[in-house]
């Protein structure tokens, strides 16, 4: 995939894909000047993102219940 392709499969610019791709958070390689990112290595890369955001998210929760600000309605 191109760069643009990639980013807009993510939802993201594409200078911010561009920089997770220099810091090596996904896989790429170059064809000439170009970048190109296997369609692949980008799908492991969103599945790891997806599972750490749900993570996160259910930290949020659990610490948001334990102080008591969550509170399910009846």
């Amino acid at each position: 995939m191109t760069t643009q392709q990639a980013a807009d499969f993510l939802n993201v610019s594409q200078p911010y894909l561009i920089k997770l791709l220099e810091q090596g958070d996904i896989p790429y390689i170059k064809v000439e000047t170009h970048r190109r990112i296997p369609f692949r290595d980008l799908m492991t890369y969103k599945q790891q993102r997806d599972i750490k955001r749900r993570q996160a998210l259910q930290e949020l929760i659990e610490m948001t219940e334990e102080a008591g600000l969550y509170e399910e309605e009846e």
